[in-house]
């Protein structure tokens, strides 16, 4: 299949109070029609900046590099029109943000907040515009559209509010949905509901969907495809099951390691990755996960490694799969 949504060599330098610091290093990935594309990893590790670049979203003294084409058309590298991002943004590609319970503007109705893009895009009247509104609220699973649209975010539980900022990005029928750690600080049980939301929109309307996580969990029930970050950098990459079944990364490792497991008993100590995540004011040399890394070699502690495919499933890390298994 044609990619619809292709990133080649993307870095990103941010502003710092130590001056310009690239945080995104040389990122690719290509997330194909309809498809369900996970990116994983600790925070800090550039996930959500990198889709926020797609945007125009950066912090301030944010700037990026490399190139970013959405269904062939530039959005980032040279040939890129500013106002042809500005039209993309909203209509075409849509993005939920993180958390609910703040990501809405607490002074402005939910009516306010999703016909307001929608009118400027799809030229619609008022009317048709709250029409449309309704139509998504009850897409989402929101009783009594009419009436929510004269509420405020605080008279909805998170995973309510949740739901509306899905039905906010859906208004114009995105081909692409960033969904940014969509189910942090909801129950299991409101996950689940999102996720399946998730996967039922995509299917019904035929969208991509880019779901941003740490939670591996989460990415082994809905992503076809991933990629996994850690300091800026695309360690591991693949077919979703394949990656979670053979990780190849001692960092994918870890992060599978620490999830908890149905069979532990109550008492049973969850597992943590030792150390703490490299700083992107001031990583190490080589490969940044080396510190924490039970397999370093001498070669982590001074060179980057790069990206090997081995058919479809691509690892950064030089250290053999036979030794791998050896330490686990």
């Amino acid at each position: 299949m044609t990619a619809l949504l292709t990133l080649e060599d993307l870095s990103i330098r941010l502003a710092t109070p130590r001056g310009p610091r690239t945080v995104v290093h040389r990122v690719d990935l290509e997330v194909e029609a309809g498809q369900i594309y996970g990116i994983a990893g600790e925070s800090g590790s550039g996930k959500t900046l990198t889709m926020l670049s797609l945007l125009g979203l950066l912090p301030r003294g944010g700037v990026a590099s490399g190139s970013a084409r959405f269904d062939g058309r530039e959005v980032l590298g040279s040939g890129a029109d500013a106002s042809a991002r500005r039209a993309l943004r909203g209509r075409d590609l849509a993005m939920v943000f993180q958390d609910p319970m703040t990501s809405l503007h607490p002074m402005l109705t939910v009516g306010k907040q999703m016909t307001e893009h929608a009118r400027r895009h799809l030229k619609l009247s008022k009317k048709d515009a709250e029409a449309r509104a309704v139509q998504m609220l009850a897409d989402v699973r929101i009783p009594d559209g009419e009436a929510a649209l004269h509420a405020y975010p605080h008279e909805f539980s998170g995973g309510m509010r949740q739901r509306i900022a899905i039905a906010i990005a859906l208004m114009c029928e995105p081909r692409v949905l960033i969904a940014d750690e969509p189910t942090t600080a909801l129950d299991v049980t409101v996950q689940a509901g999102i996720l399946r939301l998730l996967d039922r929109l995509r299917r019904e309307k035929g969208m991509s969907v880019v779901m941003i996580t740490h939670d591996l969990g989460v990415m082994s029930s809905i992503a076809e495809r991933m990629s996994v970050m850690y300091a800026g950098r695309v360690i591991e990459s693949g077919d979703a099951a394949d990656v979670l079944k053979r990780p190849g990364h001692p960092y994918t490792r870890a992060l599978l390691g620490a999830l908890p497991h149905p069979g532990a008993g109550a008492q049973t100590e969850l597992r943590s990755i030792p150390g703490i995540p490299a700083s992107p004011l001031d990583p190490p040399p080589g490969c940044a996960f080396h510190p924490r890394c039970p397999l370093a070699v001498d070669s982590c502690r001074v060179d980057v490694p790069a990206l090997i495919a081995d058919g479809d499933h691509a690892v950064a890390c030089p250290v053999t799969m036979t030794e791998k298994e050896a330490v686990a």
